[in-house]
């Protein structure tokens, strides 16, 4: 796909139990908006039922799928993906690879952290502050995922910014670990642009937005990683927003932009 395609890859409906709206009302709200492709990538059910306050049911996996399915019926003009936003564990592996991309034929997987395992536990990124050399276990965990080979690309690697108010060089470490590993891989980070939408906060350098946090995509232009823009819509009026504020980011750091052509590669 060409570099200039309206795309996004991100997208979250009502059944995750944080965002409103349905696939149909995504899709309608992507053509009014001159979008192309439009990825829906809500939250993955997990085969242990782990973590339900933030995603759907196994039960309700059909039913997305279906969505899906007549949605790209009803809006031909749309190219309509069908995906899902991963946790990662090495248990949920065969689940993914098997179950989720092979035997229902998903298009992509996302991988994203929003819970990683330290010191025997698992810890919300939420609770960033509260645990002391996070950066380091989020870091080996992030490097995990992305050698594992089943993500199309890793959301928000730097969601840890809007708890982590100063850098200084262990965070810079950590960062370095993400980004190698990204370089190694081949695995594309997304440039997400839910952070620009949420409050800002006051750090160390001054009132900044959550995420996208300038100085991880600042230190990634020294690395020859790919990048993907998306909105992370939760509502579908946000379903194009803020792309072209991810754009500018990639430019002024260097970094390649591109689309997923297929499942699990980008082109």
């Amino acid at each position: 796909m060409p570099p200039e395609i309206r795309a996004n890859y991100h997208t979250h409906t009502f059944r995750c139990k944080h965002a409103s709206g349905s696939v149909d009302e995504y899709c309608a709200e992507a053509l009014r908006q001159g979008l192309e492709v439009l990825g829906m990538s809500d939250h993955v059910p997990l085969p242990d039922g782990r973590w339900p306050d933030v995603r759907m049911g196994l039960e309700e996996l059909p039913l997305y799928l279906a969505e899906i399915g007549q949605a790209r019926k009803k809006y031909p003009r749309l190219q309509i993906l069908a995906a899902l936003e991963c946790e990662y564990a090495p248990a949920y592996r065969d689940f993914y690879r098997h179950e989720l991309l092979e035997r229902l034929r998903l298009d992509y997987l996302v991988g994203a952290v929003h819970w990683f395992p330290h010191a025997g536990e698992w810890h919300a990124f939420s609770r960033w502050n509260e645990t002391p050399g996070a950066i380091f276990s989020y870091a080996a965990h992030v490097v995990e995922m992305l050698e594992s080979g089943l993500f199309a690309f890793l959301a928000h690697p730097d969601v840890f910014a809007g708890s982590q108010l100063t850098w200084d060089d262990d965070i810079e470490t950590g960062c370095r670990t993400i980004l190698a590993a990204a370089e190694k891989t081949g695995v594309p980070l997304e440039i997400n642009g839910y952070g620009l939408r949420k409050p800002k906060i006051e750090s160390e350098e001054g009132l900044r937005c959550r995420y996208p946090w300038e100085r991880f995509w600042r230190l990634a232009g020294e690395y020859r990683i790919r990048v993907v823009v998306n909105s992370d819509a939760h509502r579908p009026q946000d379903v194009g927003a803020s792309m072209d504020e991810c754009i500018a980011i990639a430019a002024r750091y260097g970094l390649e932009v591109v689309h997923l052509s297929f499942a699990g590669e980008a082109g």
